[in-house]
């Protein structure tokens, strides 16, 4: 038998359905200091006022999830404009992970270069980088479900690196292949052949473009300076589909 949800001759437990808010929140991650870092704020409010949290909020009628992800964040550190890739990592709840009640959050993935944090603002205290690790390490608690939803992300972003070419988010738009293993490696949280990266890297169709310059003014020898192959960079506003073949696979733990 089909059931209509909303067949007024059901019993209302059956017809009614479930209403709870929406949040969105934002897992920002970058690579500094040869480290992963996330970006945290310091809640101003309750619950947990005090405590560390991804940057999120409720989203507002007639808003969509991406436009309230951009909002929030810049609400609450200060970034006006998303820089480097923003996708939608899953949902949580909505049972048990707020105090307050039932709320369902859809968390969204950032990758990007290292950008400043300019202000917080919003329900936010403070804004700043902290090292994935000292997370994940149990060295630092975040409010609500945050810190399982960091650990998604992180593996979302570990998986990204090997079959997508992501990883130059991280970069600058010029970058050298040893800078670009240096993004690998705090991501996959290893150490990696220079040669053996470099031969794969450069030698995956459709990932690498040389441009044909060379680093200047640094100390020891001038290195190629290399950018996104055409097929690899993501239209204006759409996220990238390319898809690395072979994949640059992590090595096993």
């Amino acid at each position: 038998m089909t059931i209509n949800a909303y067949d007024e001759s059901m019993p209302e437990s059956r017809t009614v359905p479930a209403r709870f808010p929406v949040t969105v929140d934002v897992v920002a991650l970058t690579v500094a200091d040869d480290a992963m870092n996330v970006l945290l704020i310091t809640r101003l409010l309750e619950p947990f006022r005090g405590r560390l949290a991804l940057p999120g909020g409720f989203v507002l009628p007639g808003e969509d999830l991406i436009t309230a992800a951009a909002r929030e964040l810049a609400e609450e550190t200060g970034v006006e404009h998303v820089p480097g890739h923003l996708e939608q990592l899953g949902s949580y709840g909505p049972k048990g992970r707020d105090p307050r009640g039932d709320v369902l959050t859809v968390a969204h993935l950032l990758l990007a270069p290292n950008f400043p944090v300019l202000s917080a603002g919003s329900d936010a205290k403070h804004a700043a980088w902290y090292p994935v690790h000292q997370v994940l390490d149990g060295g630092l608690r975040l409010a609500f479900d945050h810190e399982r939803i960091l650990a998604d992300a992180v593996e979302r972003a570990k998986s990204k690196l090997e079959y997508s070419p992501l990883g130059a988010v991280f970069c600058d738009k010029e970058f050298t292949v040893a800078q670009l293993r240096a993004v690998y490696e705090a991501v996959w949280g290893t150490r990696l052949d220079p040669r053996n990266f470099h031969r794969k890297a450069t030698g995956t169709s459709g990932f690498l473009e040389d441009t044909g310059r060379v680093t200047t003014g640094d100390a020891g020898r001038p290195a190629a300076l290399f950018r996104l192959a055409p097929a690899a960079r993501p239209a204006p506003g759409q996220p990238t589909r390319a898809v690395l073949n072979p994949p640059l696979m992590r090595p096993p733990p």
